[in-house]
């Protein structure tokens, strides 16, 4: 399954991309995660997970793992649903960690393709991109920071007690210094500077359009 991994070949890969809608309805519904997932597996199809498609209680952070068992490759759509369907700016959430965090464990970010689709017309577009963007780079960075051996140590042990608790430990270590260091080491800014930078784009540029 997708065995050639030039970039002309991936630009022509087809995905698939399931939705919830159709509430209601209590038959097949074309586009649900059960048709498309199996339709991409039968046909060698990357098959898309939106963050933004789900019903509010479906973690797409559950699915990846049992996913990537048999796909060698999935299509992650950073996005964030508002009630029963949206793709709105990605905030800084736990279920957005618990993706990568996911992926991470898995040892699969070279098999996870990351990409953004959010919207949300009542905000500055840059202000939504630099939001949604600086937000998953956090929670990719909190998923390197993670003990991930300490975790498998315990586990292999049959320390379930000692894998909660570091677990439970982790939640609260900081990563914000980690993270400014990150900031600075490739010139962006650090922590809230960058608002003051969005709104004078967006006086000198985004209102002249």
């Amino acid at each position: 399954m997708f065995e050639d991994k030039t970039l002309t070949q991936k630009e022509l890969w087809y995905a698939l991309e399931p939705k919830l809608f159709g509430i209601g309805t209590e038959s097949f519904v074309v586009g649900s995660l059960e048709f498309y997932l199996s339709y991409a597996l039968l046909n060698k199809k990357l098959l898309c997970l939106d963050m933004g498609h789900f019903h509010p209680t479906e973690l797409v952070s559950d699915k990846i793992s049992s996913i990537l068992t048999f796909s060698d490759e999935l299509l992650l759509h950073v996005s964030r649903g508002v009630r029963w369907d949206s793709d709105h700016v990605v905030a800084y959430n736990e279920e957005l960690q618990s993706v990568f965090n996911e992926i991470n464990r898995a040892e699969a970010f070279s098999k996870v393709n990351i990409a953004f689709d959010f919207f949300d017309a009542s905000i500055n577009r840059i202000g939504a991109w630099v939001i949604g963007a600086r937000n998953t780079l956090k929670a990719i960075l909190v998923s390197l920071l993670e003990p991930v051996e300490l975790l498998r140590k315990v586990e292999r042990e049959g320390d379930w007690a000692g894998r909660l608790g570091y677990l439970e430990e982790l939640k609260s270590l900081p990563f914000g210094a980690v993270w400014d260091r990150y900031c600075e080491m490739n010139g962006v800014p650090v922590r809230d500077k960058w608002i003051s930078e969005m709104r004078v784009y967006e006086k000198d540029v985004l209102s002249r359009r």
